[in-house]
């Protein structure tokens, strides 16, 4: 199976995307195919040679306007076309009924002739959808118009579909402006390579076009298309499009560079280390927009309810039209007719069907615009529900990186300085986090001429011999092993590394992992919020306290083994309250059972690292825990504007269909409650981008 991406245009409906997505999966030798409404993309498998001119055939027949072509190629749309049709109707329309042709039949025509173009593309579809046996909105706008001109109501017939295809027409507009600003809000993909060549010159190129080796130059103001390491310059990069990180980050050889970042100062040469597919920018930009591919609970629920909801409004329009005459005797048949052909105008879900979808699309684009990747509207969903956030310690509450913060002589004849040194000629040899903290504190220049017979011990330390000495450097379990003289307990919470000179204990070094700023911030917040805070970590319990403490995080589990994790996290989901979900936020590499198993994963991974991306449901493409209090409030955010608009919509919808059915409103409120709706809350939507 091969997988394809197509464009389709003309969409604009969200149960119609449903209608072709099904029918395109019915189709032999294509599976797991997705119409994503929010973004007009298809994706799909196949193994058939056609797979376009197929897929071209059945949406022909379920949605006869839409056209599906490949990515980038240009095909014209409709919208011109359609504001002339409905012109030309208008015109024949002012012509038919306001007398200007002194002759019944002949403005009669011209109010038939009205009638076929305005009804042309509504009827098209009716049918064409009939035939594939779907009855919606376009079956509906159809019997009402025609039933209206039956029973005498010409003008009001005509001005039903007049009022339905200029609210479509805004109504596409509507959508393509809420796509467009999506669009924009992502639009981070690079525009152009500047390729250096051998001899010096540079050229213009595709980023697509670059490969891997390949040096590239990028003047101040320019977008960083590809990922790669700096070469050569200096320079401040806005990485605000990645990250949603406002402040400037500074760049100079050997500095590793993202695609998508801002060049504000500067010049710098990039030597390539990626291409353009498996670039930053890419694979942000394609998991968000698998990501708008998933339902959430609710979207999927409005979107099965929109399937059966027009043949019930179908059923009980007949019922008012038939019933209504015997149970109240003084309304005629034509009257009841004429309520029931309202009914089917009102009774559209138009504006239920297109707004949930657009509003988790939304979401997750703001989200993705301040550097929270949502792997998916039910994750989006989601977040709102949150009532436990488990985090682990060490990258995740604390920066990872640790600092010496204390040096030890363990009463002996070495200085400071002395134990420091040893210690960090041992630890020039190893590749451990904590050697490179305790290289950052000696900043003199190592001389390991002198060293022999060095050995590193697996998880305990190293030895080696010079000037005449053994020398032991590591935990205090290693150091133990031979030593002639008592070990002083070292009085710390933080990591100890020891120092043993011919078996004698000489002194220790302190490492203290740093917790992140603005943790008790977000903690205290979150408890603000009703959500509790937790911690897992490996570390003793003494280790954690004091950072639980520093963070304000509610309660902690310490000396915790990754199974241990995994069972206390299955333990806490089983007793949470129905309806409420548990979030883990770690590393996604060793922490990713306890991410899979969370009702939502979160990861600390920062940017680029493909190992968190693939480990989670939510990615923050920063280290910094804010995050988490911004992907909440804007699923809160998306979650309260979904309610607005389904109350909105359902509410008037209901008020119109009373007043239908009693004959308080006639056929053009209806057309309003039912477009009218669909526009606002389409407009509506678009200000969770706000």
């Amino acid at each position: 199976m091969k997988k394809y991406r197509f464009d389709i245009i003309d969409l604009d409906c969200a149960q119609c995307a449903k209608e072709v997505e099904e029918a395109i999966n019915e189709i032999e030798g294509i599976q797991n195919c997705i119409v994503n409404f929010g973004t007009g993309k298809i994706t799909l498998e196949s193994n058939l040679a056609n797979t376009l001119e197929e897929i071209r055939k059945v949406t022909a027949k379920v949605e006869p306007d839409c056209k599906i072509k490949e990515i980038g190629e240009k095909v014209k749309e409709n919208k011109d076309y359609e504001v002339v049709r409905l012109v030309i109707g208008i015109i024949l329309a002012i012509i038919g009924f306001q007398g200007i042709i002194h002759n019944e039949i002949i403005s009669n025509a011209f109010i038939i002739g009205a009638y076929g173009i305005l009804l042309y593309r509504t009827l098209k579809k009716a049918i064409k959808q009939l035939k594939g046996k779907i009855i919606d909105e376009n079956l509906l706008m159809v019997v009402s118009c025609i039933g209206a001109y039956i029973v005498g109501e010409k003008l009001e017939g005509l001005m039903v579909i007049l009022l339905f295809e200029i609210g479509k027409i805004l109504e596409t507009k509507a959508i393509s402006r809420s796509r467009k600003s999506i669009k924009d809000l992502m639009d981070i993909k690079p525009k152009y390579a500047n390729l250096k060549a051998e001899n010096g010159e540079t050229k213009q190129v595709e980023p697509q076009n670059v490969k891997i080796g390949d040096i590239i130059i990028v003047k101040e103001g320019e977008e960083i298309p590809l990922d790669g390491i700096v070469i050569s310059g200096n320079a401040y990069l806005n990485t605000s499009a990645l990250t949603g990180e406002s402040k400037l980050q500074e760049v100079k050889k050997d500095s590793t560079v993202l695609s998508g970042s801002i060049n504000q100062d500067g010049l710098i040469e990039i030597k390539v280390t990626a291409n353009y597919e498996n670039g930053t920018v890419n694979r942000i930009l394609e998991l968000v927009e698998r990501a708008t591919d998933k339902k959430a609970k609710t979207e999927t629920y409005v979107t099965k309810l929109a399937k059966i909801y027009t043949p019930i409004v179908i059923v009980l329009a007949v019922i008012v039209g038939i019933f209504m005459p015997v149970v109240v005797p003084q309304i005629s048949y034509s009257e009841s007719i004429y309520r029931a052909l309202t009914f089917l105008v009102i009774a559209c879900p138009c504006s239920i069907a297109i707004s949930v979808p657009l509003s988790y699309f939304s979401g997750i684009g703001k989200a993705s615009k301040k550097g929270i990747l949502i792997k998916g509207s039910d994750f989006l969903d989601g977040l709102k529900n949150v009532n436990h956030i488990i985090f682990d310690k060490t990258g995740t509450i604390t920066t990872g990186k640790f600092k010496v913060s204390d040096i030890n002589t363990l009463n002996s004849e070495l200085s400071k300085d002395d134990v420091l040194k040893y210690v960090a000629i041992g630890e020039n040899f190893s590749n451990h986090p904590l050697a490179k903290s305790i290289l950052e504190k000696y900043s003199v220049d190592i001389d390991t001429c002198e060293v022999r017979n060095l050995k590193e011990v697996s998880g305990k330390g190293i030895e080696y011999e010079m000037d005449s000495k053994k020398i032991k450097v590591g935990n205090k379990k290693f150091i133990q092993e031979d030593l002639k003289n008592k070990l002083e307990e070292v009085d710390s919470s933080g990591t100890i590394i020891y120092l043993s000179i011919d078996d004698f204990a000489k002194g220790a070094i302190i490492l203290e992992d740093q917790v992140k700023e603005n943790v008790k911030e977000v903690t205290l917040k979150l408890r603000k919020m009703g959500i509790k805070s937790m911690m897992f970590t490996g570390d003793t319990q003494e280790s954690a306290q004091e950072v639980a403490k520093i963070a304000g995080i509610d309660e902690i589990k310490a000396q915790m083994l990754p199974q241990d994790k995994f069972d206390e996290l299955e333990k806490i989901i089983n007793k949470n309250e129905k309806g409420k979900k548990v979030a883990f936020v770690g590393d996604g590499i060793n922490d990713s059972p306890v991410l899979a198993r969370a009702d939502i994963g979160i990861s600390m991974g920062g940017v680029g690292a493909s190992s968190a991306i693939e480990a989670s449901d939510v990615v923050l493409m920063t280290d910094e825990i804010n995050k988490i209090l911004e992907g909440i409030e804007i699923s809160r955010k998306t979650n309260r504007i979904i309610k607005q608009n389904l109350i909105f919509a359902i509410t008037i919808k209901i008020i119109i269909l009373i007043f239908s059915i009693f004959g308080i409103s006639n056929m053009w409120q209806a057309v309003f409650a039912d477009v009218g709706t669909t526009i606002i809350t389409i407009f509506n939507t678009l200000r969770i981008l706000i």
